[in-house]
């Protein structure tokens, strides 16, 4: 490989068997302008990007509201995970999911307003909030938008208008696959698809090394520190799929009959939290490669559960009693804190990633949403919000927004405007609203 200018659109070649891979490199110095904040070539700034985490059963009411409404608020106790943050993020309280006298499906209107900004109507389904920022930025990504779930399910809010959920990725080793692996143009075609195991045991690095040598001699000493610092990432992620992926060794001693597999994906918080790791540092690249501008996490939170236990995350926020010395339910709080450090470990990935003098979080706007305010009693009004990130500047960061009785739409409009979208009203019904929140648009 004979490296000459560099572009945003060079890629690391190779073929394995007989199946092109490729590997995109992340936004190196060279590409930038002197400020580090736009593309060379085409003095485009760099491009915005954009991300939803979705997790059921929201916060403990008295633990998550900030005390005071605005700038230099102190995070409540549930929220003090989100410290290192506070300056980059934004919470939102006081917000409600608008009924329209339809019944409640629990777990599930609340989160089809989240998402879409109204129940459906049969088949009248509007387009997810992801859907219609991709719609906008994410044309002429190599993916449109890419859409995991952490529970090894394939549910997902993620959806065209009109058309079926686009399913989640319940497998770290599929997706590793599809960003690094064979270019595949028909997924369809009766072709030979290499399994994720071989993908993962095989490096795919090793199938570009030659040119991957080549390329850290070619450029400077801060971007091939980057570089370095990319490919032993990606080579990290290889290493813990392949130990995922392998089977254990035999037990001598065991009179149980047949091979034993390790089980890799599920609803133990174990499992969730391994796939976690994976998926946040392969959603992190995919971004950073400029795969795609759009990413969607489920927590799948409702069937996650401890190893050992029958209970849920869902039954012990119906079933467990409050504790009359904390005031709250333990267990449920557990799993509470849990999920926000998973969370906090996806912003710490995405602010791992150096782009200029900033980080790839600071061009991101990643929205935070579940389905109820209080899941014990499945409440519709003050529902946890949260944004991270700022959108490139285009989105004020840092500030408590109290928006008692308003319409949690406000939130997905205000994001929309943020991201680029051409939209000055979105919702159905009493859901519908024209008023951003101007107060966190910069």
């Amino acid at each position: 490989m004979k490296v000459g200018k560099l572009t945003r659109r060079t890629v690391l070649r190779g073929v394995m068997n007989g199946a092109v891979v490729s590997v995109g490199l992340p936004f190196l110095d060279c590409l930038l302008n002197e400020n580090g904040t736009a593309i060379a070539a085409t003095n485009e700034p760099l491009p915005t990007v954009f991300g939803t985490w979705f997790q059921h059963l929201g916060f403990t009411p008295g633990r998550w509201v900030p005390e005071k409404i605005g700038s230099k608020f102190d995070h409540n106790v549930e929220l003090k995970v989100f410290d290192p943050f506070k300056d980059r993020m934004n919470i939102i309280s006081g917000m409600q999911y608008f009924l329209d006298g339809r019944p409640v499906e629990t777990h599930t209107t609340g989160a089809q307003i989240a998402t879409m900004g109204a129940i459906p109507l049969g088949s009248d389904s509007p387009a997810s909030i992801d859907s219609i920022v991709a719609d906008a930025i994410g044309t002429r990504t190599r993916f449109r938008s890419i859409e995991v779930a952490l529970n090894g399910g394939r549910s997902s809010y993620s959806k065209r208008k009109g058309a079926a959920p686009n399913p989640s990725e319940p497998s770290p080793a599929a997706l590793y696959t599809r960003i690094f692996g064979p270019e595949f143009k028909d997924p369809n075609a009766a072709e030979f698809t290499p399994d994720p195991a071989v993908m993962a045991k095989r490096s795919v690095l090793s199938y570009v090394s030659d040119q991957r040598k080549t390329l850290l001699k070619s450029v400077g000493s801060a971007d091939r520190d980057r570089l370095d610092e990319y490919f032993t990432s990606l080579r990290q992620i290889e290493q813990k799929l392949s130990i995922e992926l392998q089977k254990p060794a035999p037990l001598a001693a065991c009179s149980v009959p047949g091979k034993i597999q390790q089980e890799s994906i599920g609803d133990l918080v174990d499992q969730a939290e391994r796939s976690a790791h994976l998926f946040v540092s392969l959603l992190a690249h995919a971004l950073a490669c400029g795969q795609t501008r759009v990413v969607n996490v489920m927590m799948g939170s409702q069937g996650l559960r401890k190893e050992g236990s029958i209970n849920s995350w869902h039954s012990y926020t119906h079933f467990e009693p409050i504790d009359s010395k904390l005031g709250y339910q333990p267990e449920t709080t557990w799993f509470v804190n849990w999920a926000n450090g998973v969370f906090v470990r996806f912003l710490q990935t995405l602010d791992g990633i150096k782009e200029g003098p900033g980080t790839l979080l600071d061009r991101m706007l990643i929205l935070w949403q579940t389905d109820h305010g209080y899941a014990r009693v499945h409440t519709m009004d003050n529902v946890p919000i949260m944004t991270f990130g700022s959108a490139n500047g285009r989105l004020r960061t840092g500030i408590h927004y109290s928006g008692i009785g308003d319409p949690t739409t406000r939130v997905g409009l205000t994001v929309q405007q943020a991201m680029g979208v051409p939209t000055d009203r979105w919702g159905a019904l009493s859901n519908n609203t024209n008023k951003p929140i101007t107060e966190l648009l910069a």
